[in-house]
């Protein structure tokens, strides 16, 4: 199974081409056209999309949108984005947050940053931060008694933000969570009250309470993280963590990041690996703890190939059904459920022309979900994966989205997944109480109602 760009097949298929004539999606208000049925429930609206077929008409608000549907479209939009197409404003709160980092910019900006960050986070790279993660697994792991209520989402979106600030910012700035981890927690609220139009389209010089607190809560971040970065100035001392990675990056002009650059990009990475792994990681428990089966299977790879041991990074290539798990959850539950690109002029599509302006969208969330591509979609089922398994075309399945803008972090993000469920499965099971969890959309797709605690009972593995 590979994880990053495209679906676990590897095979590239040419794009059908685009219908002459989109089809017209839901009945439309005027001025704000969809907007209030997007932003009342996102996933089903995206649900309602694909019903309607595999290009789709639509508009947010002043916006004339279309929806994909079909993984050859998502794939040809994944691979063109950097030449037919660019990014939309995400909005006030997502600029403040992460700046001018190499998710938000574009052009020569995005190509120099790139080439500057990718080296941080390589699979060598990758390799030294493993027993940063199962170090945190086991200590959360010792602090859990049998027969004990944890609250899970809680629980592991502590332990994935111990982890992100001990490899981005080192081991010597362990407790620093407690500052940096608040105020992160607003900022990420903030950007997913925009991402459901809450917000978006207000102007950024209205003082909402909700951009009040994040105005406070980014200026602790970047207090934080220019405090770490000035030590790392004075003591010049040759450290593994991500910052000090960054800080000694360079161009092949010899240029380096900015300390401002370098701000952006440890948020940037703070993000993607606090987030989008802790909240994956409950849902993985979440599905476990309906599966039985799935949860025998895990037990006795992990019997097989640990034998009581912690695992290393050289063991995550070992545990298949454990990877496989996390492939499932992530096409279940995909922390990042939507995409969006605006057409630059000349922009084509399934060899049509696309007009300028147009708003493309594409859903994980949705895509993953349809029978065409996943027989029963809504089933928890991680065999989907084996080697031996109906193949899956590319860019049915994109969690970490594709192309040239592949998430840079989708290699430590599935390590760390692995390694930390199969640190703490070894020792406990999860078992959640009756009743089903439903996402909320945000930042990421958040397990339950925003304040309601996921919780389960431990049970010695």
């Amino acid at each position: 199974m590979t994880t990053g760009t495209s679906s676990p097949t590897g095979h590239d298929t040419p794009a059908p081409g685009l219908p002459a004539t989109p089809v017209p999606g839901p009945r439309q208000l005027p001025l704000i056209g969809n907007l209030p049925a997007f932003s009342r429930d996102p996933l089903g609206f995206f649900a309602k999309l694909r019903g309607h077929g595999d290009v789709v008409s639509w508009r947010l608000g002043p916006q004339r949108a279309l929806f994909l549907s079909q993984p050859e479209h998502i794939g040809e939009l994944l691979t063109k984005v950097e030449t037919d197409y660019r990014h939309p404003q995400l909005g006030w709160a997502f600029k403040l947050v992460l700046g001018e980092g190499v998710v938000t910019s574009e052009g020569a900006a995005w190509r120099r940053k790139r080439a500057l960050v990718q080296p941080v986070v390589r699979p060598r790279q990758v390799r030294g931060y493993a027993v940063t993660m199962t170090d945190c697994a086991s200590a959360l792991a010792d602090t859990w008694q049998p027969g004990r209520d944890i609250d899970v989402r809680r629980e592991m979106l502590g332990l994935t933000q111990r982890i992100a600030v001990r490899t981005l910012f080192g081991t010597d700035t362990a407790g620093r969570e407690g500052t940096i981890g608040p105020a992160m927690d607003v900022a990420q609220q903030a950007i997913g009250d925009e991402f459901r139009g809450l917000t978006l389209f207000l102007p950024s010089w209205i003082p909402t309470p909700g951009r009040q607190r994040l105005k406070k809560a980014v200026a602790v971040i970047d207090s934080e993280v220019n405090r770490v970065t000035e030590e790392r100035h004075r003591d010049g001392a040759d450290r593994d963590d991500l910052l000090s990675r960054l800080l000694a990056a360079r161009d092949e002009q010899g240029g380096r990041l900015t300390d401002k650059e370098i701000r952006d990009e440890a948020v940037t990475l703070y993000i993607g690996g606090h987030e989008t792994t802790g909240t994956t990681l409950t849902w993985a428990w979440y599905l476990l703890s309906r599966n039985p089966r799935a949860r025998e299977r895990l037990a006795e790879e992990l019997a097989e190939v640990l034998d009581g041991r912690t695992p290393g990074f050289d063991d995550f290539k070992q545990l298949r059904w454990t990877e496989q798990i996390i492939t499932e959850t992530l096409r279940l539950y995909p922390p990042v459920w939507l995409m969006s690109v605006i057409a630059k002029d000349g922009s084509t599509l399934g060899g049509r022309p696309v007009p300028e302006g147009t708003v493309l969208w594409a859903s994980q969330w949705s895509a993953h979900r349809d029978e065409r591509w996943f027989p029963e979609p809504d089933e928890f089922r991680p065999e989907r994966w084996d080697e031996e398994a109906r193949p899956v075309p590319d860019h049915a399945w994109f969690p970490f989205g594709g192309g040239a803008r592949a998430c840079l972090g989708a290699r430590f993000a599935t390590v760390e997944a692995v390694l930390v469920l199969a640190t703490l499965a070894q020792r406990f099971q999860l078992d959640l109480g009756p009743g089903e969890i439903t996402p909320t959309t945000g930042l990421t797709l958040q397990p339950g109602q925003p304040g309601r605690p996921v919780r389960a009972t431990l049970r010695s593995a």
